[in-house]
C-alpha cells in the first residue's frame, strides 16, 4: 500500500516538474527567464548575464567540431572585458558524442582546451527531452533564427536584452568573420 502511494506521489512530483518546465518555456520572453544547473550542479540563472552579449553553444567532447573549443575560448578571452560571455551546453544528442558525466566534461574542457567560460550541466537540445531553453531557442525566439538544432556547436548570439539576434550553424567557426563582426556589432550597442 505504501509503495503504491509512493509511486503515485513520485509520478505527481514528476508531472509537476514537467509542467513547470514546459510552462517556463512557453512563458519565456528572453533567455533571462531560464535557470539551468551549472556543470557543478548548482543553479545558474541566465539572468545573471543581463546586460551582456551572450553566445550560447551546444558542445560535445567527441565531435569533429570539438576543436572549436579553442576558438570559443579565444573569442571569450578577447571580448569578455567588454561585456561578452560564452555559455556552453554539453549535449549528447548527435552521434553520442558527449557520453561523459558532468565531471568528465568539466575535466576535458579545462585540461584539453583550458576553457574558462561558463559550462552548464549536460542537457538535451533536441527531441522529446529537449531542455526548455532550447525549446525557446528553436521554437519561440526570433523566427528567422529558429528551427531544430542540426548538430553540435550550433551557436546563438544574444543581445544585451536577452534576445536572439543571430544563429550560426556548426561549420561556422568562432574565428570566422561572420561571428566576430556580429559579436563586435552587438558589443557596440
Amino acid at each position: 500500500m505504501n509503495t503504491s502511494r509512493g509511486g503515485k506521489f513520485g509520478r505527481f512530483v514528476c508531472m509537476g516538474v514537467l509542467i513547470l518546465m514546459v510552462t517556463q518555456a512557453f512563458a519565456a520572453s528572453n533567455i533571462y527567464d531560464f535557470t539551468l544547473p551549472s556543470i557543478d550542479g548548482d543553479p545558474m540563472p541566465l539572468a545573471s548575464y543581463k546586460g551582456k552579449v551572450v553566445l550560447l553553444v551546444n558542445v560535445a567532447s567527441k565531435c569533429g567540431f570539438t576543436p572549436q573549443y579553442k576558438g570559443l575560448e579565444a573569442l571569450y578571452e578577447k571580448y569578455k572585458d567588454q561585456g561578452f560571455v560564452i555559455l556552453g551546453f554539453p549535449a549528447n544528442n548527435f552521434g553520442a558524442q558527449e557520453p561523459g558525466t558532468n565531471q568528465e566534461i568539466k575535466t576535458f574542457c579545462s585540461t584539453k582546451y583550458s576553457v574558462t567560460f561558463p559550462i552548464y550541466a549536460k542537457i538535451s537540445v533536441k527531441g522529446a527531452d529537449q531542455a526548455p531553453l532550447y525549446q525557446y531557442l528553436t521554437q519561440q525566439a526570433d523566427p528567422t533564427h529558429s528551427g531544430d538544432i542540426k548538430w553540435n556547436f550550433t551557436k546563438f548570439l544574444v543581445d544585451r536584452d536577452g534576445h536572439v539576434v543571430q544563429r550560426f550553424e556548426s561549420a561556422v567557426t568562432p574565428e570566422s568573420p561572420e561571428v566576430i563582426s556580429a559579436v563586435e556589432k552587438e558589443l557596440k550597442k
